[in-house]
């Protein structure tokens, strides 16, 4: 395995650390600010469309994409080290177009999508021109397992009929989300893993009401995810996604890559986070000294260094494995830096916080968000436990 940076990984770090170090960290609290001061908390600020006008400029959009040359071209190894770059700032991916849902539904849209649906709706998320939103999870059911949805999706003549109850349906209050990705079943008494279907779901739709807001951990989320009730939505039928049955293939293709990028910033988390503890515990004077001088201080910096160094090694093997041997070979090691890198971000951004003391709880610092973000994205995206259960399953398959 060869981890060292492709030469256009090099150049594009090169503009990219440039890039957040002037623009990116001091739109932050401007960001904040911009939102608080709209009508509307959900609609994108002025100094995000000006970032990303500068992204556009730079070369730095869409760098995730890998399919069909309609990004940067670039492989998961490639991609790996930026994606940690723009991780140290929550605002960092959507400044690059390369923020969920949308990344994960593009994806799709390359993958599955016809060519009318990629000119309708992939070229606008490519331009970001539009957002769009992913409809599975749902309140009633254990959404982990998917095979447990179930809301339906029901062929009448040319259309399908839609209903259902979803959640944290991510994006959906943004103004500019035009699309819904829905996910349900079109037959429920087919064999288990060929039920379920997705379809494309204008968001203006007659039918689609979106029921609240939904926080996490007390903070509410500029693109919004939404409780969102569909009752009798009509599609065309030319808007299914892949074929009848396609949707739970769909979701795995979905999902893998996202986890990927879900890794990927969560190292870049880790490292502000550390960067953060550092800086305090030098600045700060306790009991006659530094608290870098204390000694729990010094093993929570040791320790974090050593855990960020052992996931980034871990993704950038679950990327090179993805690149070279595909994402299938790669099952084992993706949900496994899912359940390392997050916790690993997690247990970092905790130590800065209990360094910061009483302003790492408040929201002078990025710290309790990102502590927020951190432990919510052990569910996301399918919950530590279901990826522990996936890498023991195929670990025993060895041996049998």
């Amino acid at each position: 395995m060869d981890f060292s940076y492709s030469p256009r990984t090099e150049e594009l770090l090169v503009t990219l650390e440039s890039f957040m170090d002037q623009y990116v960290y001091p739109a932050e609290k401007v960001y904040d600010a911009q939102i608080a001061a709209n009508d509307n908390p959900h609609e994108q600020p002025q100094v995000m469309r000006d970032l990303q006008a500068k992204a556009r400029e730079l070369g730095l959009w869409n760098l995730f994409m890998t399919h069909d040359g309609l990004g940067a071209g670039l492989t998961n190894l490639e991609y790996a080290p930026l994606a940690e770059v723009v991780g140290r700032s929550i605002i960092g991916n959507e400044a690059i177009n390369c923020s969920a849902p949308d990344t994960g539904n593009m994806e799709i849209l390359a993958m599955f999508g016809t060519d009318a649906q990629k000119e309708q709706w992939l070229k606008p998320l490519l331009d970001c021109s539009i957002r769009s939103a992913f409809a599975m999870t749902e309140p009633d059911v254990a959404s982990s397992d998917a095979t447990n949805i179930t809301s339906t999706i029901l062929r009448d003549g040319d259309e399908y009929v839609l209903n259902g109850r979803k959640w944290y349906t991510s994006g959906v209050l943004d103004p500019d989300c035009k699309l819904i990705i829905f996910m349900g079943k079109s037959d429920p008494v087919g064999p288990t893993y060929r039920q379920q279907s997705m379809i494309l779901v204008p968001a203006d739709a007659p039918g689609v009401e979106v029921l609240r807001d939904l926080p996490m951990f007390g903070f509410k989320d500029r693109l919004g995810h939404g409780e969102v009730q569909f009752t009798d939505v009509r599609v065309p039928a030319a808007n299914m996604l892949g074929g009848e049955g396609d949707g739970f293939a769909i979701a795995q293709g979905r999902l893998g890559p996202g986890r990927m990028h879900y890794a990927m910033r969560a190292i870049g988390m880790a490292e502000r986070a550390l960067e953060m503890m550092c800086r305090r515990s030098l600045q700060r004077v306790a009991f006659g000294g530094p608290l870098s001088n204390q000694g729990v201080v010094r093993e929570w910096i040791a320790r974090s260094r050593i855990e960020i160094d052992q996931i980034r090694l871990l993704v950038l093997k679950s990327s090179w494995l993805m690149d070279t041997k595909g994402n299938a070979s790669a099952r084992s090691e993706v949900a496994a830096i899912k359940v390392a890198a997050m916790e690993v971000a997690h247990n970092v951004v905790n130590r800065a916080v209990q360094t910061y003391g009483a302003a790492g709880v408040s929201d002078d610092t990025i710290l309790a968000r990102l502590h927020a973000i951190t432990r919510a994205l052990q569910i996301a995206d399918g919950p530590n436990e279901v990826h522990l259960r996936t890498i023991a399953r195929l670990e025993v398959k060895k041996y049998k």
